[in-house]
């Protein structure tokens, strides 16, 4: 079945089953809170958050779990092992539905994803510009 067309986060997640919408709201003010200069918004058919134009953390709701993306290698090597327990594949975490959401955690990770952003834009304004 493919997934809607979402104009908004809030639509995105009352479309969700009753079960997925209190995860996805947690995790939707979890990321908020850490990424509060961040645009939130649709991407992909999913939540994104967006800084200076890069992609800060998107999310989705499955049957099941709910998911978080991006999560690269440096970034769960940053967590020294907290997040192997979430990692479903190459660039995602996977959070059950079953267990309470790890708020704080996902709050590190979102504040993690804003500082790489926000040191990536530092180091390329410091860049000697090309002739």
């Amino acid at each position: 079945m493919p997934r809607a067309e979402f104009k908004s986060v809030d639509e995105y997640i009352a479309a969700q089953p009753a079960a997925s919408q209190v995860a996805l709201g947690r995790v939707r003010c979890a990321i908020r809170a850490a990424a509060w200069g961040a645009e939130e918004g649709i991407s992909y058919k999913i939540p994104a958050y967006t800084l200076h134009g890069t992609v800060v953390l998107y999310f989705a709701g499955w049957k099941q779990h709910y998911s978080i993306y991006p999560a690269d290698d440096r970034l769960v090597a940053a967590f020294d092992g907290e997040l192997e327990q979430y990692r479903a594949s190459k660039g995602t975490l996977r959070f059950p539905l079953s267990v309470p959401v790890p708020v704080k955690l996902i709050e590190r990770i979102a504040r993690y994803r804003v500082k790489e952003i926000a040191e990536r834009k530092r180091a390329k304004t410091m860049a000697p510009k090309k002739r």
